[in-house]
């Protein structure tokens, strides 16, 4: 479609376009009619925006111009990328209710449904113009860029824009690129840019059916590729053939010619679980418990009725089988199942389980896998090829037709929330998907979020207690110690207290395995001047550098700014740099240092950035391959480690004293997770927690692994101090590298809340500077804000927010989110 053409009156729709930008409204576009009238929401199509050209979505169509608008501010849509819609229609309206819930892009949603690496983007083409063509021989000499540029356009027909500055500045050759256009020697046309990932495809031999005898005798290795393909089968790869028969493609060339075999490419699928060794599982029985829970389920499922399950379960309880079993009923039904975990480390420990019970009809879906391995699985399930979907976060968008049942394991952990634009919670994504499409959700915990286990009390969800181990097996026995008392002993600061380090040896002295847990990757957790006091913090964030060893550098876990240790202090030229704090890489150190006859490995997100290291680490442990497993908050939870019968803790005082009312709730689940990966086989486990603050709730109910014993405890403070359950939440962020200029919008904002708020329904705090003041060198002012009443929330939010616009906030530089997970 010609984006300069006028469209007859007569002739032509309006459609309305969500663009993949960070703002909350649709765009509208004019098209011809009767291409328009092939098209549907979820299609996209390149659209022009302001000097750019974007890939949108099609979210409406219609025959009137919309009143607020004139029709010479209305532009052509340039061109359809999709002949046809590439969303389902459920997922395009799930995406609408989560931008809408989230107060998100609708545009920036949709884009989130697709794997990545499909996304189409928008980009330019230049070709030479006569009067480009007549300079050009004045100027071959010419070493200026805009030349150089025109000489490279010359070579070509017509040249991509990535082709044509590859190599150069960005800026500079768009500068030089816009000075050519203007002269007249060159043109631009818009155009879409599929995705780089295609089919995989691969080159095969097959005999052909209507072979005729050879009219010539058949070499020795012409006879050997007809024995190969017809033992097996037919059909072989072409470099598999030519490997088996030990010859050159020669031979293969002359029979094909002769038409006796057939020579062609196909389709290869890209499996991520193709090399995974499976498991060989027991039969197992059911206790109480697991069949009442399983027996609830399926009622619900054979109803084909939405129903929403609070599945908690103790540690090692059974909740994976009951998961398996509902699944498998599902799909006895003719639905499909979708089952989502909080971290990628959980994902070859389940997908090896699926795999085995449902083969082939397993699809995995995380940002772990290579683009291509995305694409291909994401595709099988578009096409109705895979039927079990298995993934994290994003995964709740896999286009499953009909799904039946929704599992979210370790429905507590805030990894489901996705944090930067657009934000929204996965689990809760979930419970609305399973709702419009009258599935049953399953949300299974040992410690579920204060929120779900209160949706369980007044019976929002319905409850399915697992209240034992399978085999009746004891939890483990936990203890604190306290390391006030390991300081007056041992006259210092020490890293492992003595009954740790002699747990450690008596554990591996009867071949049993350890993991230690320590939230706090890196060696040092920041390093100070002793001379000046001044810490080393990063350039761009208001935080202190972590030093990492292996790499000698000080590096930021914000914004990833690293520098190498200076060998004085920058502020004083003091020598002396003191290095304080320990991370994981410090403890694993220590530790191979002091049992230098154990196998220690370290797992974190430093250790687990090549592709399929996390997944060969978890694997050699559960086999026993390594004695003492290091590690962060990924190693916490949902494993099942046999031969685990030692957990030791070494810190866990720095998360209970983060400026955050969740940070004790977070403090009791990771002590009561990582406590659950002891003892789950046939020998009894024990669990030591080093802290400075033995006496605080939640680490004395995570020593009793009473959960309903700190609910209670933690929803009086909730009460108290209202926060949710008992209230909503919504913060709003502003953040800009100009400090006043964030903090003037955020003002104009709560001026405004205060307008709307007469009746104070809605409690306001701030602005005030955020728990962390400066990241990526943007200033970062925040709002909180409570209420009652969640529908009330919205309405003073959003209609506070139209009226700061107006008045001079800039809201480009505000980021609204609602239920916030972490208000750091």
């Amino acid at each position: 479609m010609n984006s300069d053409s006028r469209i007859d009156e007569r002739d032509k729709l309006y459609v309305e376009v969500a663009l993949p930008i960070p703002v909350r409204r649709t765009f509208t576009y004019r098209a011809d009619k009767y291409i328009a009238a092939s098209l549907s929401p979820g299609t996209r199509v390149l659209v022009p925006f302001g000097k750019r050209e974007l890939v949108g979505f099609i979210v409406g169509i219609d025959s009137k111009r919309p009143a607020t608008i004139d029709e010479e501010s209305i532009r052509d849509i340039i061109d359809i990328v999709d002949p046809e819609p590439i969303i389902t229609p459920e997922i395009f309206e799930l995406a609408r209710w989560t931008a809408d819930y989230y107060a998100a892009s609708f545009g920036e949603m949709l884009k989130a449904t697709l794997p990545a690496g499909i996304s189409s983007v928008a980009s330019r083409t230049y070709r030479l113009l006569h009067k480009g063509s007549s300079i050009l021989p004045s100027k071959q000499n010419s070493s200026a860029l805009k030349w150089q540029l025109l000489r490279k356009i010359d070579e070509y027909e017509a040249i991509d824009e990535s082709d044509l500055i590859k190599d150069v500045e960005p800026k500079s050759a768009r500068r030089a690129i816009a000075e050519l256009k203007r002269a007249g020697f060159i043109v631009s046309k818009p155009r879409v840019v599929q995705p780089r990932i295609k089919q995989k495809r691969q080159k095969a031999v097959r005999l052909k059916t209507s072979a005729r005898e050879p009219v010539k005798p058949l070499s020795e290795a012409q006879k050997r590729i007809l024995v190969l393909l017809n033992e097996n089968g037919g059909e072989m790869l072409f470099t598999d053939l030519l490997e088996k028969a030990e010859i050159s493609s020669s031979p293969l060339t002359t029979l094909a010619k002769a038409s006796l075999i057939e020579i062609f490419t196909r389709d290869i699928q890209r499996d991520p679980l193709a090399d995974i060794e499976l498991p060989e599982l027991d039969p197992i029985v059911l206790n109480t418990d697991q069949t009442s829970a399983l027996d609830a389920i399926n009622s619900s499922l054979r109803a084909e009725q939405y129903a929403c399950f609070l599945l908690h379960g103790v540690t090692g309880s059974g909740k994976t089988e009951v998961y398996i079993r509902a699944m498998r009923e599902t799909l006895s039904l003719g639905r499909t199942a979708l089952m989502l975990v909080p971290e990628i480390s959980l994902t070859p420990v389940f997908s090896r389980r699926l795999k085995t019970v449902f083969g082939e009809k397993v699809a995995i879906l995380h940002s772990n896998l290579s683009p291509g391995e995305r694409f291909d699985e994401w595709r099988r399930i578009r096409d109705q090829r895979a039927s079990v979907v298995i993934g994290t976060r994003s995964a709740v968008f896999a286009p499953l037709d009909n799904p039946g049942i929704i599992i979210v394991d370790e429905e507590h952990d805030t990894s489901y929330r996705q944090n930067e634009s657009p934000s929204y919670n996965g689990r809760d994504v979930a419970v609305k998907r399973a709702h419009s499409t009258g599935a049953v959700v399953v949300l299974g915990s040992a410690t579920p979020a204060i929120e779900s286990f209160h949706n369980a009390q007044i019976g929002k969800y319905r409850y399915l207690p697992l209240g034992n181990r399978i085999g009746g097996r004891p939890l483990a026995k936990v203890d604190l110690i306290d390391m006030r008392e390991v300081f007056k002993s041992e006259g210092k600061d020490v890293i492992f207290s003595k009954a740790l380090v002699n747990a450690v040896e008596h554990t591996h002295s009867r071949g049993e395995q350890t993991i230690i847990l320590l939230n706090r990757r890196g060696f040092s957790s920041f390093v100070i001047c002793r001379s000046c006091g001044e810490r080393l913090g990063c350039k761009n964030c208001d935080i202190a550098l972590t030093y990492h060893k292996a790499d000698r550098k000080l590096v930021c876990h914000y914004c990833g700014y690293a520098t190498s240790v200076p060998d004085v202090c920058p502020f004083c030229k003091s020598e002396y740099l003191y290095f304080i704090g320990h991370g994981t890489e410090q403890i694993a150190e220590r530790l191979c240092k002091r049992f230098d006859h154990l196998r220690i490995e370290r797992l974190d997100r430093d250790t687990a950035r090549r592709k399929g290291e996390m997944a060969r680490t978890i694997l050699d442990f559960d086999k026993g391959n390594i004695d003492i497993l290091v590690g962060t908050q990924m190693i916490a939870k949902g494993h099942d480690f046999q031969n685990v019968t030692l957990v030791g803790v070494v810190s866990v005082d720095a998360g209970l004293g983060l400026p955050d009312f969740r940070s004790a709730e977070r403090t009791f689940q990771l002590l009561t997770q990582v406590a659950g990966r002891a003892g789950r086989g046939e020998l009894p486990g024990n669990v030591l927690i080093q802290t400075y603050h033995p006496g605080h709730y939640a680490l004395q109910f995570a020593a009793k692994q009473d959960y309903e014993g700190f609910y209670e405890q933690e929803l009086l403070y909730r009460e108290r101090f209202g926060y949710p359950p008992f209230t909503v939440l919504a913060s709003v962020l502003f953040k800009h590298k100009n400090e006043d200029y964030a903090r003037r919008s955020s003002r104009i904002l709560r001026e405004c809340m205060d307008r709307k708020n007469t009746d104070r329904s809605v409690r306001v705090l701030g602005p005030a500077p955020a728990p962390i003041y400066r990241i990526k060198n943007e200033f970062r002012y925040q709002l909180i804000l409570r209420s009652t009443n969640r529908k009330l929330l919205r309405e003073r939010i959003d209609s506070a927010m139209g009226e700061a616009e107006a008045l001079g906030c800039d809201l480009r530089i505000a980021r609204l989110e609602i239920d916030p997970m972490d208000i750091m």
